[in-house]
């Protein structure tokens, strides 16, 4: 197990990162760059070695309700994994991570282009708007009503 030493040293090694003490001799670090309203990626990091790195925007992690990683007993390459895929995931909007860009066609040979954006899927015909919707399912249920279908 690293020491409190130890991970604050790995940790101090992105410098993107902000230390921030708070009680009991326990820090956190800001990425303040986060797309995200969550700006904490270690989270209550103590002297006896306990803390956590948030790993909510991440698939390949176990983590708590909260999104958090236990790091007590992880190894030094572990923690600088774990550090700089959560900055990662923060540093991307959803968008950005699962980039969504399909071309469509129908039977005279019309076609359309379903695109993950920001705030949605968009349906586009050229450049022109065709429709907007919530999320991936939608998007295509109204294609394939459409009578279109994915190349």
């Amino acid at each position: 197990m690293l020491t409190f030493e130890e991970k604050l040293n790995i940790i101090e090694e992105f410098p993107e990162l902000e230390k921030k003490e708070i009680s009991l001799g326990r820090v956190n670090f800001h990425y303040e760059e986060s797309v995200y309203d969550k700006k904490i990626v270690v989270y209550r990091l103590h002297p006896n070695g306990n803390g956590f790195v948030y790993a909510g925007e991440m698939d390949d992690y176990a983590t708590d309700d909260k999104g958090m990683v236990n790091i007590k007993e992880m190894s030094a390459d572990e923690l600088r994994t774990l550090i700089r895929e959560a900055i990662e995931s923060l540093s991307l909007s959803p968008a950005e991570k699962n980039p969504v860009m399909e071309e469509w066609l129908n039977a005279n040979d019309q076609s359309l282009v379903l695109m993950r954006e920001e705030d949605g899927f968009h349906v586009y015909a050229e450049e022109q708007l065709e429709g907007t919707f919530n999320s991936y399912e939608e998007a295509v249920n109204f294609l394939e009503q459409e009578g279109f279908s994915r190349l």
